[in-house]
């Protein structure tokens, strides 16, 4: 599978047990890997290169465990958890996977996810990003956290992701690591329009997730912390969401989480006007009006049908 997914020899001392697990994801021709082996050396040497070069980008998040990459004579640089780095398949490197540090060696692990990319669909020039290849960026800040997440969040959810989701999705995260280097390179105005739309769009998606519970989460609020016009802001959603509005968005992620909640056994306790308020819809009668035109029952009946499907079960 490491084969499969990036030409270059693997060397480790764990050949006897060497317990690893790999899953890959097709998005179109983006390729999402996540892994989790013991400590590992990766080489890609000068001769691999001219053999075979299929010209592709890869990024890597480290979620546990640490790497060292040495290419050519620069210096070796060092990556630790939460830390991203972009490779390209024409350079030479080794690439040192170390684990956390357990007293163990052999449960010693190293966990990351990444993503393989050709080239040609990244819409900066390749000149530009020597500077950002092989070195190491915190993925907990601005742009370079909307990436991380959006690439953990994908890896979470690759078992639910259907056939026709997942071109679109591999094209979303490519505009997301474009909008991310714009931003290292300063670089925006390089960046099309559409590219920045999409990766906006990303943005707004997730504050919006990370917000629901807020009653004051609003357009004006969304269009703020993203230092956009209301009226831009609408106009993008309106455009990328298929004439779904962002306040009905908004809505309609409301109540379905609470629509879930209802159902849950573990919250049966919880009163339901509790439930609507832990996601941002304090009137109760505003949320029954809403749980009825959507769900076509009521939040108390919802509840009833549910937990007493659970409990027959």
């Amino acid at each position: 599978m490491i084969g499969r997914s990036r030409a270059g020899e693997v060397i480790s001392e764990h050949t006897d047990d060497f317990s690893a697990d790999m899953r890959r994801l097709e998005l179109g021709p983006v390729t999402l890997l996540r892994t989790s082996f013991p400590p590992t050396l990766f080489r890609r040497t000068a001769s691999m290169v001219r053999r075979s070069d299929p010209e592709v980008y890869s990024l890597t998040l480290l979620l546990d465990g640490g790497m060292a990459l040495t290419r050519g004579s620069d210096p070796t640089t060092t990556f630790g958890p939460g830390e991203l780095h972009l490779a390209h398949s024409s350079q030479p490197f080794d690439l040192r996977a170390f684990g956390s540090g357990s007293t163990d060696p052999g449960r010693s692990r190293i966990d990351a996810v990444g993503i393989d990319f050709p080239a040609s669909l990244l819409p900066l020039p390749p000149q530009r990003l020597r500077n950002v290849l092989g070195r190491g960026f915190s993925g907990r800040e601005g742009t370079s956290a909307l990436l991380s997440d959006f690439v953990v969040g994908l890896d979470r959810h690759a078992a639910a992701l259907g056939p026709a989701e997942a071109p679109r999705l591999g094209t979303v995260v490519v505009d997301l690591v474009a909008a991310w280097l714009a931003r290292e390179l300063e670089a925006e105005a390089e960046v099309p329009e559409d590219v920045r739309r999409s990766a906006l769009m990303a943005s707004i998606r997730s504050f919006v997730r990370q917000n629901l519970q807020d009653p004051e989460l609003t357009p004006a609020v969304i269009a703020a912390e993203h230092h956009i016009s209301v009226s831009y802001l609408h106009r993008v959603f309106t455009r990328q969401s298929r004439g779904e509005t962002v306040a009905a968005s908004i809505r309609g992620q409301r109540l379905e989480q609470a629509r879930r909640d209802l159902g849950d056994p573990a919250l049966s306790a919880m009163p339901i006007h509790a439930v609507a308020t832990r996601w941002g819809i304090p009137r109760a009668s505003d949320f029954s009006r809403a749980f009825q035109a959507a769900y076509g029952l009521s939040p108390r009946e919802h509840r009833h049908r549910a937990l007493s499907g659970s409990a027959s079960r």
